[in-house]
Protein backbone atom coordinates (compact mmCIF):
# COMPACT_ATOMS: atom_id res chain seq x y z
CA UNK A 1 0.00 0.00 0.00
CA UNK A 2 1.33 3.42 -0.85
CA UNK A 3 1.44 5.88 2.03
CA UNK A 4 0.73 9.54 1.43
CA UNK A 5 3.72 11.84 1.87
CA UNK A 6 3.63 15.06 3.84
CA UNK A 7 3.56 18.33 1.96
CA UNK A 8 3.42 21.84 3.33
CA UNK A 9 0.46 23.84 2.06
CA UNK A 10 1.68 26.34 -0.52
CA UNK A 11 0.32 29.84 -0.50
CA UNK A 12 0.98 33.19 -2.11
CA UNK A 13 -0.03 35.35 -5.00
CA UNK A 14 -1.21 33.82 -8.26
CA UNK A 15 1.52 35.34 -10.37
CA UNK A 16 4.97 34.47 -11.62
CA UNK A 17 7.37 37.39 -11.81
CA UNK A 18 10.37 35.78 -13.47
CA UNK A 19 11.33 32.87 -15.66
CA UNK A 20 12.02 29.63 -13.76
CA UNK A 21 15.68 28.97 -13.20
CA UNK A 22 17.53 25.79 -14.04
CA UNK A 23 15.42 22.80 -13.08
CA UNK A 24 15.94 19.10 -12.75
CA UNK A 25 14.18 17.18 -15.48
CA UNK A 26 11.06 15.80 -13.87
CA UNK A 27 10.35 18.49 -11.28
CA UNK A 28 6.72 19.38 -10.58
CA UNK A 29 5.61 22.97 -10.62
CA UNK A 30 4.46 24.84 -7.53
CA UNK A 31 2.79 28.10 -6.54
CA UNK A 32 5.87 30.04 -7.68
CA UNK A 33 5.85 28.71 -11.24
CA UNK A 34 2.41 27.46 -12.26
CA UNK A 35 0.54 30.70 -12.97
CA UNK A 36 1.37 33.96 -14.69
CA UNK A 37 -0.78 37.04 -15.09
CA UNK A 38 -1.69 38.71 -18.36
CA UNK A 39 0.50 41.65 -17.30
CA UNK A 40 3.47 39.31 -16.85
CA UNK A 41 2.78 37.77 -20.24
CA UNK A 42 2.66 41.15 -21.94
CA UNK A 43 5.98 42.12 -20.37
CA UNK A 44 7.74 38.84 -21.23
CA UNK A 45 6.11 38.05 -24.56
CA UNK A 46 9.37 38.30 -26.51
CA UNK A 47 11.72 36.84 -23.92
CA UNK A 48 14.15 34.20 -25.25
CA UNK A 49 13.03 30.76 -24.17
CA UNK A 50 9.34 31.63 -23.82
CA UNK A 51 7.10 29.32 -25.87
CA UNK A 52 3.49 30.53 -25.92
CA UNK A 53 0.83 27.92 -26.74
CA UNK A 54 -2.82 28.67 -27.46
CA UNK A 55 -5.20 25.83 -26.51
CA UNK A 56 -8.69 25.50 -28.00
CA UNK A 57 -10.29 25.41 -31.43
CA UNK A 58 -8.32 26.21 -34.55
CA UNK A 59 -11.12 28.41 -35.89
CA UNK A 60 -10.97 30.62 -32.80
CA UNK A 61 -7.18 30.69 -32.93
CA UNK A 62 -7.25 31.86 -36.54
CA UNK A 63 -9.69 34.65 -35.67
CA UNK A 64 -7.06 36.16 -33.40
CA UNK A 65 -4.41 35.10 -30.90
CA UNK A 66 -1.59 36.56 -28.86
CA UNK A 67 1.37 37.34 -31.10
CA UNK A 68 3.82 34.44 -31.23
CA UNK A 69 1.34 31.85 -29.93
CA UNK A 70 1.45 28.38 -31.46
CA UNK A 71 -1.80 26.41 -31.71
CA UNK A 72 -2.53 23.14 -29.90
CA UNK A 73 -5.71 21.05 -29.97
CA UNK A 74 -6.41 18.34 -27.38
CA UNK A 75 -6.48 15.76 -30.17
CA UNK A 76 -2.77 16.54 -30.66
CA UNK A 77 -2.00 15.11 -27.21
CA UNK A 78 -4.51 12.24 -27.13
CA UNK A 79 -3.87 8.57 -27.90
CA UNK A 80 -5.22 7.32 -31.20
CA UNK A 81 -7.07 4.04 -31.68
CA UNK A 82 -8.04 3.51 -28.04
CA UNK A 83 -11.58 3.27 -26.62
CA UNK A 84 -11.06 6.05 -24.08
CA UNK A 85 -11.37 9.66 -25.13
CA UNK A 86 -8.35 11.55 -23.76
CA UNK A 87 -5.75 8.94 -22.81
CA UNK A 88 -2.15 10.10 -22.91
CA UNK A 89 -0.27 8.79 -25.97
CA UNK A 90 3.28 7.38 -25.81
CA UNK A 91 6.00 9.78 -24.71
CA UNK A 92 7.66 9.60 -28.13
CA UNK A 93 4.52 11.01 -29.75
CA UNK A 94 4.26 13.78 -27.18
CA UNK A 95 7.90 14.70 -27.73
CA UNK A 96 7.24 15.10 -31.45
CA UNK A 97 4.10 17.17 -30.81
CA UNK A 98 5.91 19.66 -28.59
CA UNK A 99 9.12 19.73 -30.65
CA UNK A 100 6.98 20.83 -33.59
CA UNK A 101 5.82 23.76 -31.45
CA UNK A 102 9.34 24.82 -30.56
CA UNK A 103 9.60 23.30 -27.09
CA UNK A 104 12.96 22.29 -25.66
CA UNK A 105 13.86 21.17 -22.15
CA UNK A 106 14.91 24.68 -21.16
CA UNK A 107 11.80 26.39 -22.56
CA UNK A 108 9.37 28.30 -20.36
CA UNK A 109 6.04 27.09 -21.76
CA UNK A 110 3.11 29.45 -21.27
CA UNK A 111 -0.32 27.95 -21.92
CA UNK A 112 -3.44 30.00 -22.38
CA UNK A 113 -7.02 28.98 -22.98
CA UNK A 114 -9.00 30.41 -25.88
CA UNK A 115 -12.23 29.56 -24.01
CA UNK A 116 -13.55 31.09 -20.79
CA UNK A 117 -12.75 28.03 -18.66
CA UNK A 118 -9.33 26.40 -18.30
CA UNK A 119 -9.98 22.64 -18.40
CA UNK A 120 -8.41 22.18 -21.83
CA UNK A 121 -5.34 24.15 -20.77
CA UNK A 122 -4.96 22.27 -17.48
CA UNK A 123 -5.14 19.05 -19.50
CA UNK A 124 -2.13 20.25 -21.51
CA UNK A 125 -0.38 21.23 -18.26
CA UNK A 126 -0.94 17.74 -16.86
CA UNK A 127 0.50 16.27 -20.07
CA UNK A 128 3.64 18.37 -19.71
CA UNK A 129 3.86 17.38 -16.04
CA UNK A 130 3.68 13.70 -17.02
CA UNK A 131 6.55 14.39 -19.43
CA UNK A 132 8.64 15.81 -16.59
CA UNK A 133 8.13 19.40 -17.70
CA UNK A 134 5.71 20.59 -15.04
CA UNK A 135 8.14 23.11 -13.58
CA UNK A 136 8.82 24.51 -17.05
CA UNK A 137 5.12 25.26 -17.67
CA UNK A 138 2.74 28.00 -16.54
CA UNK A 139 -0.88 28.91 -17.23
CA UNK A 140 -1.80 32.47 -18.10
CA UNK A 141 -4.55 33.08 -15.58
CA UNK A 142 -7.85 34.02 -17.19
CA UNK A 143 -6.75 33.02 -20.67
CA UNK A 144 -7.80 34.84 -23.82
CA UNK A 145 -10.99 36.33 -22.29
CA UNK A 146 -8.90 38.10 -19.63
CA UNK A 147 -6.38 39.29 -22.25
CA UNK A 148 -9.15 40.71 -24.41
CA UNK A 149 -10.92 42.34 -21.47
CA UNK A 150 -7.76 44.39 -20.93
CA UNK A 151 -7.76 45.50 -24.58
CA UNK A 152 -4.43 43.83 -25.24
CA UNK A 153 -3.48 43.26 -28.89
CA UNK A 154 -4.08 40.12 -30.92
CA UNK A 155 -3.01 39.05 -34.39
CA UNK A 156 -4.04 36.60 -37.11
CA UNK A 157 -0.43 36.09 -38.24
CA UNK A 158 0.80 32.50 -37.87
CA UNK A 159 4.28 32.68 -36.36
CA UNK A 160 7.26 30.82 -37.81
CA UNK A 161 8.40 28.12 -35.40
CA UNK A 162 11.92 26.89 -34.90
CA UNK A 163 11.74 23.20 -34.08
CA UNK A 164 12.55 22.31 -30.47
CA UNK A 165 14.47 19.36 -29.08
CA UNK A 166 12.54 18.40 -25.96
CA UNK A 167 13.19 15.00 -24.39
CA UNK A 168 10.65 13.67 -21.90
CA UNK A 169 11.56 12.46 -18.41
CA UNK A 170 8.38 10.50 -17.84
CA UNK A 171 6.95 10.70 -14.32
CA UNK A 172 4.98 7.88 -12.76
CA UNK A 173 3.28 10.04 -10.12
CA UNK A 174 0.85 11.92 -12.37
CA UNK A 175 -1.55 9.32 -13.83
CA UNK A 176 -3.29 6.48 -12.03
CA UNK A 177 -5.84 3.84 -13.01
CA UNK A 178 -8.91 1.93 -11.87
CA UNK A 179 -6.78 -0.65 -10.07
CA UNK A 180 -5.31 1.96 -7.75
CA UNK A 181 -8.71 3.56 -7.15
CA UNK A 182 -10.35 0.23 -6.42
CA UNK A 183 -7.60 -0.75 -3.97
CA UNK A 184 -7.88 2.55 -2.10
CA UNK A 185 -11.61 3.18 -1.75
CA UNK A 186 -12.20 4.84 1.65
CA UNK A 187 -8.45 4.73 2.38
CA UNK A 188 -7.51 7.36 4.99
CA UNK A 189 -5.31 10.03 3.47
CA UNK A 190 -6.29 9.26 -0.13
CA UNK A 191 -9.06 11.61 -1.19
CA UNK A 192 -10.95 10.77 -4.39
CA UNK A 193 -12.46 13.91 -5.92
CA UNK A 194 -15.25 13.93 -8.51
CA UNK A 195 -14.83 17.04 -10.69
CA UNK A 196 -18.06 16.64 -12.69
CA UNK A 197 -21.08 18.86 -12.25
CA UNK A 198 -23.12 17.92 -9.19
CA UNK A 199 -25.98 16.27 -11.09
CA UNK A 200 -23.66 13.60 -12.47
CA UNK A 201 -22.18 12.98 -9.01
CA UNK A 202 -25.58 12.45 -7.39
CA UNK A 203 -26.90 10.33 -10.25
CA UNK A 204 -29.64 12.77 -11.23
CA UNK A 205 -27.90 13.11 -14.60
CA UNK A 206 -26.54 10.03 -16.36
CA UNK A 207 -23.89 10.19 -19.09
CA UNK A 208 -25.08 8.49 -22.28
CA UNK A 209 -24.37 4.76 -22.23
CA UNK A 210 -22.85 4.89 -18.76
CA UNK A 211 -23.91 4.18 -15.21
CA UNK A 212 -25.37 6.67 -12.76
CA UNK A 213 -23.56 7.98 -9.73
CA UNK A 214 -19.96 8.21 -8.63
CA UNK A 215 -17.04 6.22 -7.26
CA UNK A 216 -17.88 5.19 -3.68
CA UNK A 217 -16.35 7.53 -1.12
CA UNK A 218 -15.56 10.27 -3.63
CA UNK A 219 -16.29 13.87 -2.67
CA UNK A 220 -17.93 16.28 -5.09
CA UNK A 221 -15.92 19.32 -6.18
CA UNK A 222 -17.22 20.58 -9.55
CA UNK A 223 -14.32 21.89 -11.59
CA UNK A 224 -16.06 25.18 -12.31
CA UNK A 225 -16.42 25.93 -8.59
CA UNK A 226 -12.69 26.68 -8.53
CA UNK A 227 -13.05 29.43 -11.15
CA UNK A 228 -14.42 32.94 -10.65
CA UNK A 229 -16.93 34.64 -12.91
CA UNK A 230 -14.11 36.12 -15.01
CA UNK A 231 -12.67 32.69 -15.81
CA UNK A 232 -9.69 33.04 -13.45
CA UNK A 233 -8.78 30.65 -10.68
CA UNK A 234 -10.05 31.79 -7.29
CA UNK A 235 -7.49 33.14 -4.79
CA UNK A 236 -5.23 30.58 -3.17
CA UNK A 237 -6.73 31.09 0.30
CA UNK A 238 -10.24 30.49 -0.99
CA UNK A 239 -9.15 27.39 -2.91
CA UNK A 240 -7.43 26.04 0.17
CA UNK A 241 -10.59 26.60 2.19
CA UNK A 242 -12.63 24.69 -0.39
CA UNK A 243 -10.27 21.72 -0.16
CA UNK A 244 -10.43 21.80 3.65
CA UNK A 245 -14.23 21.99 3.56
CA UNK A 246 -14.25 18.87 1.38
CA UNK A 247 -12.30 16.99 4.05
CA UNK A 248 -8.95 17.15 2.22
CA UNK A 249 -6.22 17.60 4.81
CA UNK A 250 -2.62 18.70 4.50
CA UNK A 251 -0.53 15.65 3.61
CA UNK A 252 -3.39 13.81 1.88
CA UNK A 253 -3.17 12.50 -1.65
CA UNK A 254 -5.74 14.01 -4.03
CA UNK A 255 -6.93 11.69 -6.81
CA UNK A 256 -9.30 13.39 -9.25
CA UNK A 257 -11.58 12.09 -11.98
CA UNK A 258 -14.39 13.41 -14.18
CA UNK A 259 -16.04 12.16 -17.37
CA UNK A 260 -12.98 11.56 -19.57
CA UNK A 261 -10.02 13.12 -17.76
CA UNK A 262 -10.37 16.77 -18.78
CA UNK A 263 -12.41 18.64 -16.15
CA UNK A 264 -10.54 16.76 -13.41
CA UNK A 265 -7.26 18.30 -14.53
CA UNK A 266 -8.49 21.58 -13.00
CA UNK A 267 -8.55 19.75 -9.65
CA UNK A 268 -5.13 18.27 -10.43
CA UNK A 269 -3.71 21.68 -11.25
CA UNK A 270 -5.11 23.40 -8.16
CA UNK A 271 -4.09 20.54 -5.87
CA UNK A 272 -0.53 20.68 -7.20
CA UNK A 273 -0.58 24.48 -6.86
CA UNK A 274 -1.67 24.20 -3.22
CA UNK A 275 1.10 21.70 -2.47
CA UNK A 276 -0.80 18.41 -2.43
CA UNK A 277 0.54 15.19 -3.88
CA UNK A 278 -1.98 14.46 -6.58
CA UNK A 279 -2.92 12.05 -9.37
CA UNK A 280 -5.41 12.01 -12.24
CA UNK A 281 -7.48 8.92 -12.96
CA UNK A 282 -7.09 9.29 -16.71
CA UNK A 283 -9.85 6.89 -17.74
CA UNK A 284 -12.22 8.59 -15.29
CA UNK A 285 -15.94 7.70 -15.23
CA UNK A 286 -15.84 6.56 -18.86
CA UNK A 287 -13.50 3.76 -17.80
CA UNK A 288 -14.90 3.05 -14.33
CA UNK A 289 -18.49 2.83 -15.55
CA UNK A 290 -17.52 0.35 -18.27
CA UNK A 291 -16.23 -2.11 -15.64
CA UNK A 292 -19.49 -3.46 -14.26
CA UNK A 293 -17.65 -5.28 -11.48
CA UNK A 294 -16.56 -1.93 -10.00
CA UNK A 295 -18.98 -0.35 -7.53
CA UNK A 296 -20.89 2.86 -8.03
CA UNK A 297 -23.14 4.80 -5.68
CA UNK A 298 -25.68 7.57 -5.97
CA UNK A 299 -26.35 10.10 -3.27
CA UNK A 300 -28.50 13.11 -2.39
CA UNK A 301 -27.27 16.47 -3.57
CA UNK A 302 -24.37 17.43 -1.28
Amino acid sequence: MISPTLHALACGMIVVVSLPGAVTCGDHGDSNTMLVSTAWMAAHQKDPGVVLISVGSRADYEKGHIAGARFLDLSDISAKGVPLTLELPPMSELEETFRARGVSNDSHIILYSIAATPQSTTRVYLTLDAMGLGRNASLMDGGMPQWLSENRPVTTAIPPVKRGNVTACAREDVITDAGFISANLHHPGIDIVDARLTGFYTGEQIPPGQRAGHIPGAVSMPFNSLIDNLGKLKPAGELSGMFNAAGIKSGDWVVSYCHVGQQATVIYFVARYLGYDTRLYDGSWQDWSAHKELPAETSPKP
